[in-house]
């Protein structure tokens, strides 16, 4: 009896231990890539972390990370060890590719369009991967933030051939996010054909998803000035934006190389996730230490 009380204490804990060790280590391994699209380049796909026991059958909320690198480069395990943590809590977890400059010669107007087309298919095939189809949520870094917020608020910039299905996500988890495509703001140069209907800024409206945005106050792209327009034009229209500042931060701050701000913007993604009933109880996040964070990552 002693053996089975202790190994019911002990597994769990060993079981936790692992995963954080992963989580700051950047080696989670996603449980499923799935294709979702085809270009002129090959397929594009997503890094799926599914919760432990998930079945088809399931109706769990989800959501989709893009990631971060100027439209330019990059790729979607940036997001795996915020993935594999999420899943953990019970949320289906995605990671998604979508086009850049340097993989595909493409322009940021290409990686909208295939955020938009990974919102949709997710969305479209939800019975098949245990997913309630009404908590969808997107989150994303840098111009990964604007992809993922432009699903929710770019006009147009749809490739896929049926629209019906929406592409808007029920809410926004956005990292140092490119919300601002306007005159002086980021990469306005490359997207000045089209920046009107390409920014999030400018297209806020009451039927954009609750959001929450993480800022370093030393970020040299996207200053906190941006970010707390946003904020203020979000709230005007009625719609919820949490803004969190973290104090003498630059760009990149949350990834799993900062392991401090890692944890720090984690557990706040996991309060405000929790907050909408994506998930449920009290975090299970640890802060890390010598024995959970790998060299590499520090």
């Amino acid at each position: 009896m002693f053996k089975a009380h202790f190994a019911r204490l002990v597994i769990p804990c060993l079981a936790s231990l692992l995963t954080m060790t992963s989580l700051y280590s950047q080696s989670p391994t996603p449980d499923t890539v799935i294709p979702y699209k085809d270009t002129t380049k090959g397929e594009l796909t997503l890094s799926v972390f599914y919760p432990e026991g998930h079945k088809p059958t399931d109706k769990t909320p989800a959501i989709v990370f893009f990631f971060g690198g100027g439209w330019v480069t990059g790729g979607p395990s940036q997001f795996y060890s915020h993935c594999e943590y999420l899943a953990s809590r019970g949320i289906v977890a995605i990671a998604a590719q979508y086009r850049t400059k340097n993989s595909h010669g493409t322009t940021p107007q290409e990686a909208v369009m295939d955020g938009k087309s990974a919102m949709r298919w997710v969305r479209a095939h939800a019975a098949e991967l245990g997913i309630d189809p009404d908590r969808i949520a997107a989150g994303g870094g840098s111009a990964g933030g604007q992809v993922a917020a432009a699903t929710a608020l770019a006009k147009g910039f749809d490739e896929d051939s049926d629209t019906s299905v929406s592409c808007r996500p029920d809410a926004l988890v956005l990292f140092n996010p490119v919300i601002d495509n306007g005159p002086g703001g980021y990469g306005h140069d490359r997207v000045k054909e089209y920046w009107e209907a390409f920014s999030p800024m400018n297209n806020i409206d009451a039927d954009a998803p609750p959001t929450v945005i993480f800022l370093g106050t030393k970020d040299n792209l996207i200053p906190v000035s941006t970010a707390e327009t946003y904020k203020t034009r979000m709230e005007q229209n009625g719609v919820r934006c949490d803004l969190h500042l973290y104090q003498d931060q630059t760009h990149g701050f949350f990834n799993t190389s900062h392991p401090e701000h890692f944890y720090l913007t984690l557990l706040e993604t996991d309060k405000f996730l929790t907050s909408l009933g994506y998930l449920q109880g009290d975090p299970t996040l640890q802060p890390p230490t010598a024995e959970t964070t790998s060299p590499a990552a520090k």
